[in-house]
């Protein structure tokens, strides 16, 4: 099942959609499509397996 989901970016506040391997938990780096920037993405999922991200500005 793939996920995609919307998130702001931390950096330029542009909202980007961004496909999340189903796989996927922990914390992961991705560059905003917008201005380039790094971000941390923390990737949780609940008991019912639902996504949840969380994304702050990485160095």
């Amino acid at each position: 099942m793939e996920q995609t989901t919307e998130v702001q970016c931390p950096w330029c506040f542009e909202i980007v959609q961004i496909w999340i391997d189903p796989g996927s938990r922990g914390k992961m780096i991705r560059d905003c499509e917008v201005c380039c920037r790094p971000w941390e993405l923390y990737v949780t999922r609940d008991r019912d397996g639902r996504l949840q991200v969380t994304v702050r500005r990485s160095n």
